[in-house]
């Protein structure tokens, strides 16, 4: 039987399932009632890994949620097609694919051999989950202009992966460059 998780011991970035459906929890906030005899509440920002969906739901801190069947397995990165995205489990070497829906905007940062890891629930592939950060060619950019140098100066350059970012004057076209996947801005040179 799969452990028991009350709605007060749900933190941020924590797996629980709800209604049969594995979720993450993105925020949580406990609110205690100032009146004597009031319920203690718990608002938990999740997402739903099934679906991707995102929202709020106050519970009570006393319900209950069960663990969730979830997996995390590392796999590499091998293409995309009009079907789906595919990636090799690099423990079964079994081929694994995921729905457009389930990846998301992912592959923007995803390039062919690129490990990640991927969420399996009840030994079904859902979803993956990026490292924070990735590293990525620079494949256009303009020159910088000589003397614009004053406080943070920036220019739009395009990555390997067609995604385009705001980077420092002095970044070049063939040079790497680490992104935040969350918020999808430059981290520094790679």
């Amino acid at each position: 039987m799969a452990a028991l998780i009350e709605a007060i011991t749900v933190k941020r970035k924590m797996y629980f399932e709800f209604e049969n459906t594995p979720y993450y929890c993105m925020e949580a906030e406990v609110s205690t009632p100032t009146a004597r005899g009031g319920q203690t509440l718990v608002r938990l920002k999740m997402r739903n890994l099934l679906t991707r969906a995102v929202f709020d739901k106050t519970f009570k801190a006393g319900d209950r949620f069960k663990e969730p069947d979830l997996e995390m397995v590392e796999a590499s990165y091998l293409y995309s097609d009009a079907d789906g995205s595919y990636f090799l489990d690099q423990e079964t070497f079994e081929t694994l694919s995921l729905s457009d829906a389930m990846m998301g905007d992912a592959l923007e940062f995803l390039v062919e051999g690129a490990i990640i890891q991927l969420h399996k629930f009840n030994g079904n592939p859902i979803g993956l989950q990026l490292p924070e950060k990735v590293e990525l060619a620079i494949t256009y950019t303009e020159p910088g202009a000589r003397g614009d140098t004053s406080g943070s100066v920036t220019k739009l350059g395009r990555l390997e992966t067609g995604l385009e970012i705001k980077v420092p004057l002095y970044i070049q076209e063939g040079e790497k460059v680490r992104v935040y996947t969350e918020t999808k801005e430059f981290a520094g040179r790679a």
